[in-house]
């Protein structure tokens, strides 16, 4: 018989064959299982990723290490160490622990391109009664009307799910505000015109909603409505309880609003002159499209 030809080494990603403590004559290797011969044993051994892996130090801090980067011994691959080893991975964040930042290739740029428009959270306050929900409606309307997506965060619906865990307690007002401030950037994000409705009532609290996204795509809408006007609607009944002594700390009886100073739009509603939700809304559509949030 002919003698057999050795077989050519593998070659292409993924895993390779190595052959330990053998002569120079391969056996061939069977399809679908190890080759064993007379001379030796194949061993699968896995290739070593050639790809950069990523470190998180911190929360949303990222730096890269080249191939040979290595965690008290142990190889990283493809972002995670193996052997259960992930100090120098992970970061802390607030009381989380042990996490990591994970990058997607389909990010805020190409969903944008997608929905034809710009993610942003038009920021509705003013105190109660002064038309945040009626403008956060006529507002979505009308750009829907339009061709855009938008989804209204409105203070008391969230209540009913969200924030149901919270009180009016003024830690709890103040999570409140982190919370929806949070869910609004991921709307945002998402490539979405998200309007957060809520009286927010302190600037520190609107300004750290504002710091979480790139500050042009935070556009605070400030209803300015007169507490008179405000109490002589009280569709809630709220502030005849608040005058009553049966509500503590409400907004603009007993407990203060501190208006915007540096907001972008300025709605304003003087007593026996308000304007109508459908140029509320057209004002701020009109921003939208100033300052290129709306494609065509």
């Amino acid at each position: 018989m002919l003698a057999r030809p050795p077989p050519r080494p593998c070659s292409g990603a993924g895993d390779r064959w190595r052959r330990q403590d053998a002569p120079s004559a391969m056996p061939r290797v069977p399809a679908g299982g190890l080759g064993r011969g007379a001379a030796g044993v194949f061993k699968l051994v896995a290739a070593r990723p050639a790809a950069t892996t990523v470190v998180a130090a911190a929360a949303g801090e990222r730096r890269t290490a080249g191939p040979a980067a290595a965690v008290d011994g142990a190889q990283l691959a493809n972002g995670s160490a193996v052997a259960g080893i992930s100090k120098l991975v992970t970061s802390t964040v607030g009381k989380s622990t042990n996490i990591l930042w994970h990058d997607c290739p389909i990010g805020q740029n190409e969903r944008q391109k997608l929905l034809n428009q710009k993610g942003c959270v038009v920021w509705i306050t003013g105190l109660s009664g002064s038309g945040k929900s009626t403008l956060a409606c006529a507002l979505s309307r009308e750009l829907h009307s339009r061709g855009h997506l938008t989804y209204v965060l409105d203070g008391d619906n969230l209540r009913h799910g969200l924030n149901r865990d919270l009180s009016f307690k003024a830690e709890d007002r103040a999570e409140n505000i982190r919370r929806v401030g949070e869910v609004a950037k991921l709307f945002a994000d998402a490539g979405l015109i998200c309007i957060a409705s809520l009286i927010s009532p302190y600037r520190s609290e609107r300004g750290a909603c504002r710091n979480l996204l790139p500050s042009s795509s935070f556009i605070e809408v400030f209803l300015n409505a007169p507490l008179e006007v405000c109490e002589s609607r009280d569709p809630k009944g709220l502030y005849k309880l608040a005058r009553a002594g049966k509500i503590k700390g409400f907004t603009g009886i007993d407990d203060p609003y501190e208006p915007p100073s540096d907001c972008e739009i300025v709605i304003q509603c003087k007593i026996g002159d308000c304007p109508s939700p459908k140029s509320m809304a057209d004002q701020v559509v009109s921003y939208l499209e100033a300052n290129g949030f709306l494609e065509d």
